[in-house]
């Protein structure tokens, strides 16, 4: 008798576990990887892992009695509880801006304004047709050519920004700014007639500013900019308290102008930029043959660098399109449809308005991140997400309304802001604002075919008087506000959208 067999007396012999005392196999495992589990997002990963530790099918249908890896990974992730690590450190934010830019290039937007008021003697004349004051066709219409060009331009140029390619950026500015000069400088004057020259040539320097700035505003030049537009708001100031003779107000406006127009021109030429720092005639030589091998490398077949297409950026123009209709409703409404008032104080307090609105998309997209780390459940991340959007929109009308208010006040001759009035300036100030985030997420397609329908509707109802303008305008803001939000709440409430 071996030892292993040998019984001793008084011992008895210890009898095998039992079937129901046993441990399930899958909880064994379940601790085993329990680490790894519990911060699984999906089921998908845990099945992964198996499969990478070789567990085949057969196996798991031999050791823990399921189909296969998938039906293995979802027991597993039932029986885990989630716990999600913490980061080492506190949460990065990449959204974090400072207030004080924001609200500076709100200043930036509407201190153009005082250009009008200092070239009055270059509009001097009998009014165009629907009563609207002399010069104000030629000059809506290279506006709005302006307005589309350049949205569309600052979106190609952000674009190479975001490639990393900042002298393909500036080579974007320098080719696509006199373009869109040009191109605003010619709808004018096809609009104005060869028998109103002084038109024109205030509607070119209006189309020169809006290509030149835009090209300071897309590199980051805020401040640069601001210091060539002092002279003009200088000028402004002073004139709305005492009217300065002509030939000084239009001393100061080319002074600004020239100023922005030079400055925007040494900002996107990088070939001036490269003169400064390579003064050797050898240096430029050997510069030149670099970029000849270079050529010839990319028709070899050298993989050629990513570029951004150029059909992406025709929605953000037509984008720029619908909303410089809006807003130049909101200031003329009145006046294109026969009346006698003017809505100066309102696009005002929208162009100023445009600086707290670009600081609240940022604080949106901050506050969507919190909620992405802080949610369990996409409805509890919808839940944060919505209340995000409502919170921002809401200081949003608080500022416009508060700025409505206070530009109002500051023009006695202006129209009061009525009922009507200033609640469709609040619901323009939803649609571009929900506008804007939509376009922030790349989701530009169904904002701009909202507003370019509000835009079509409006037009065609001031056209055919189907009412009062203001009354029109409330209608089909509020329309195109809801339109929007929707758009946004389905949009946005997604996790996926906010990568």
């Amino acid at each position: 008798m071996t030892d292993e067999n040998r019984v001793l007396s008084g011992i008895p012999r210890q009898r095998n576990r039992p079937g129901w005392a046993r441990t399930d196999p899958i909880d064994e495992l379940a601790r085993e990887l329990d680490e790894f589990v519990a911060a699984a997002v999906h089921p998908d990963e845990i099945a992964a892992l198996l499969e990478s530790d070789g567990l085949s099918d057969d196996r798991i249908r031999e050791r823990y009695g399921v189909e296969d890896s998938f039906a293995l990974a979802e027991r597993l992730y039932d029986r885990t509880p989630r716990r999600h690590p913490e980061p080492a450190g506190p949460p990065t934010d990449p959204w974090r801006i400072g207030l004080l830019g924001c609200l500076l290039r709100g200043v930036l937007f509407a201190l153009p304004g005082f250009a009008y008021v200092l070239g009055a003697p270059l509009l001097a004349g009998p009014h165009d047709t629907g009563g609207l004051p002399a010069g104000t066709r030629t000059l809506l219409a290279g506006a709005l050519c302006g307005w589309a060009w350049n949205q569309g331009l600052a979106h190609r140029a952000y674009s190479w920004l975001g490639l990393g390619d900042r002298p393909a950026a500036r080579r974007c500015l320098l080719t696509g700014a006199p373009a869109g000069m040009l191109l605003g400088t010619l709808v004018a004057l096809a609009v104005a007639g060869p028998g109103h020259p002084a038109q024109v040539a205030f509607a070119a320097g209006q189309s020169c500013y809006l290509g030149a700035s835009g090209a300071l505003l897309v590199m980051g030049r805020e401040r640069i900019l601001l210091a060539a537009l002092g002279p003009l708001a200088v000028g402004g100031l002073v004139s709305l308290a005492r009217p300065l003779p002509g030939p000084a107000a239009l001393a100061l406006l080319l002074t600004s102008l020239t100023a922005v127009a030079v400055l925007g021109l040494l900002e996107a030429a990088p070939g001036f930029r490269d003169v400064k720092k390579i003064r050797d005639v050898k240096k430029i030589r050997d510069v030149t043959k670099i970029r000849d091998v270079k050529r010839r490398g990319e028709r070899a077949g050298t993989p050629a660098r990513p570029r951004p297409a150029l059909l992406a950026s025709l929605p953000y123009a037509v984008f720029g399109l619908g909303t410089g209709v809006l807003v130049l409703y909101a200031a003329l409404g009145d006046l294109l449809a026969g009346g006698t008032g003017h809505g100066v104080p309102s696009a005002v307090a929208l162009t100023l308005s445009m600086g707290p609105a670009e600081w609240l998309l940022y604080r949106f997209r901050s506050r969507a991140l919190a909620a992405l780390r802080g949610s369990g459940t996409p409805r509890a991340f919808r839940r944060a997400t919505v209340l995000a959007l409502a919170g921002c929109l809401a200081v949003y009308l608080a500022a416009l309304l508060a700025l409505a208010l206070a530009t109002t006040a500051l023009q006695p001759d202006a129209p009061g802001q009525a009922g009507p009035r200033l609640a469709g300036l609040l619901m323009l100030g939803v649609v571009l604002w929900t506008g804007l985030l939509l376009q922030s997420f790349g989701a530009v397609l169904g904002a701009t075919a909202v507003c370019c329908a509000a835009a079509l509707a409006q037009t065609l109802a001031l056209a055919l008087h189907a009412g009062r303008p203001h009354l029109v305008a409330l209608v089909v803001y509020t329309a195109a506000a809801a339109a929007q939000s929707a758009l946004v709440c389905h949009r946005l409430g997604r996790a996926t959208a906010h990568r």
